[in-house]
């Protein structure tokens, strides 16, 4: 039996416990930052295996799993991240999150779950492959700074020929597996912008120095950055998503304060958003003398598939179709964003999206939405795929036809 044979046979055999195990972290989310009792239960995971594990690893409850395989060879890394969303569920499940007003609503739970399952078939299988292979359990994915940047600048990742992970996404069929070649999530930066005017009685505009109007002036201004300043050719999205300006009747504010996020494809455009929301700000200042504090943030980068990787994995799955998952596509880039763009900025390697569609619905619920519901038949496809992904890297880069 090939050792892709015997790595699957583990995996459907231990499939009921992925599962088991999808539905005990789905029931227990914790928040960014705060995954302290997930974390414990990763390491309790590991803890009779014969690994090398550490943890508290970057700026949070990072953890990082060591298996060494039979000999020298190339050391790829595998990711899967574990911290759930400020939402209270909605979705009708017996698994329901226990923790009020937090839910796995991005299918980290399922990420953990296959990760969990795969590293140990691949650890009762380590005198069966060269090299070594660190699975990442990252924390806090879900908030910048997010987890991954940190575990990139400790070090600990150094050594890493290439890496791999898995996004989970109802929007897509069940049984599909999807590679972006290229730019495949958008970066993102958040801006927050405080405008401070002058308040007085509604009735006696003309003695005040509107803030509100001037806020709504800038949202209407903003849209005209991508709409008439941006390349059409780049993907760039530009959106106002709060508004606060409490008052009454009568009252004219002293402040209001804004929020929002500016999603782009391309790197380039980066800087393009950030000077034109610096010009905008500049031009609601002139026309209504009111002082604005602008807090631009650059968040997660883009993410970027290599192409050498992508070509390798586009061939074996391609090899691979039809066999444990139905169809394998290239879908159009997400608007989303993710810190894997951190490892992916240092280390090669690729971002699949496997299809988890629940059964018998014609359009799913998205990510980040208190009725989002994954097919957990998409596990197994996601540890197979993962697994056949990491094998055949091995093989194929210890035989010196990787990277140099």
């Amino acid at each position: 039996m090939q050792l892709k044979e015997k790595l699957f046979k583990k995996l459907e055999e231990k499939e009921e416990r992925m599962v088991e195990i999808r539905r005990h972290l789905h029931e227990n989310p914790e928040l960014s930052f705060e995954e302290a009792e997930t974390a414990k239960y990763i390491l309790d995971f590991y803890k009779d295996q014969d690994v090398t594990v550490k943890s508290e690893v970057g700026n949070g409850h990072g953890i990082i799993v060591e298996i060494e395989g039979k000999g020298k060879g190339p050391v790829i890394g595998l990711r899967a991240d574990f911290d759930a969303l400020p939402i209270q569920e909605q979705a009708d499940v017996p698994f329901k999150s226990k923790n009020d007003g937090v839910m796995h609503a991005c299918g980290h739970d399922a990420h953990t779950a296959y990760l969990l399952i795969l590293g140990e078939s691949l650890i009762e299988l380590k005198d069966e492959w060269n090299g070594t292979i660190k699975l990442i359990h990252q924390h806090a994915e879900e908030v910048p700074p997010g987890g991954a940047k940190s575990i990139v600048e400790s070090g600990e990742l150094d050594d890493l020929d290439e890496i791999y992970g898995i996004h989970v996404l109802p929007t897509i069929d069940q049984g599909e597996i999807g590679l972006v070649k290229g730019n495949a999530l958008t970066g993102r930066s958040n801006f927050d912008l405080k405008i401070k005017g002058q308040g007085g009685h509604g009735a006696m505009p003309h003695t005040t120095k509107d803030a509100l109007v001037a806020g709504a002036y800038f949202i209407t201004n903003a849209q005209t950055i991508i709409s008439r300043f941006s390349n059409p050719m780049h993907s760039t999205v530009l959106s106002v998503t709060a508004f606060d300006a409490p008052g009454g009747y009568n009252v004219i504010q002293d402040s209001v304060t804004l929020r929002g996020t500016a999603r782009y494809l391309e790197t380039d455009s980066k800087e393009f958003l950030y000077e034109s929301m610096k010009k905008a700000v500049q031009s609601i200042e002139d026309m209504f003398d009111v002082e604005c504090e602008l807090d631009y943030v650059y968040d997660y980068p883009v993410t970027h598939n290599h192409a050498e990787q992508c070509e390798f994995l586009e061939e074996i799955l391609m090899a691979s179709e039809g066999t444990y998952f139905d169809n394998y596509t290239n879908p159009e880039p997400q608007s989303a964003s993710e810190d894997f763009a951190y490892y992916l900025e240092k280390i090669p390697g690729v971002f699949l999206f496997v299809g988890a569609k629940p059964e018998g619905v014609e359009t799913a619920y998205p990510n980040h939405h208190p009725k989002f519901e994954v097919n957990e038949d998409s596990l197994l496809i996601c540890a197979k795929s993962l697994g056949e992904v990491v094998l055949s890297r091995l093989e194929n880069m210890d035989k010196g036809a990787g990277n140099e």
